[in-house]
C-alpha cells in the first residue's frame, strides 16, 4: 500500500492522463465505455468532465505537498469517498458492462481502499 500522499499523486496522475483522453478523444472514451460515441451531447459532457478532472487532478497534487497532516487525512477521507463512489458510479452505467468499464471501476475501487487502508494506518 502506498502512503496518502504517494496515492493523490499517483491519482492525480491518473485523472490527468484520463482528463486529457476525455479532452481531446471522448469518443473512444465514449466506445470503450458502450456508450453512443456519435452524441455529440454526451461527447461535450465528457469534455466537461475533462475539465474538472484537470482541477481535481491539480487540486490532488497540491494537497499531497500540504506540511500539515490533518490537512491531508481530511483530503484521504473525501478521495476515500470520492474514489469508492467512482468504481460504483462506473458499475451502474447504462449501458453493456464491458472489459474497459470493469477495469475502470476497479481501478476506483483500488485507489478507494488504498486511501481507507492508509487512513486506517495512518500512513502519510
Amino acid at each position: 500500500m502506498f502512503g496518502i500522499r504517494t496515492t493523490l499523486r499517483l491519482g492525480a496522475t491518473v485523472f490527468g492522463l484520463s482528463a486529457i483522453l476525455l479532452l481531446a478523444l471522448p469518443g473512444p472514451f465514449l466506445d470503450l465505455l458502450a456508450l453512443d460515441s456519435s452524441s455529440d451531447a454526451l461527447q461535450w459532457s465528457m469534455r466537461m468532465i475533462g475539465v474538472t478532472l484537470v482541477a481535481l487532478a491539480g487540486n490532488m497534487w497540491m494537497n499531497a505537498q500540504q506540511r500539515d497532516q490533518a490537512v491531508v487525512r481530511r483530503v484521504g477521507w473525501v478521495m476515500t469517498v470520492c474514489a469508492t463512489g467512482l468504481g460504483v458510479l462506473t458499475l451502474l452505467i447504462p449501458a453493456e458492462l464491458t472489459w474497459f468499464t470493469y477495469v475502470y471501476a476497479a481501478i476506483g475501487f483500488a485507489f478507494g481502499i488504498n486511501y481507507i487502508v492508509c487512513l486506517l494506518r495512518q500512513r502519510f
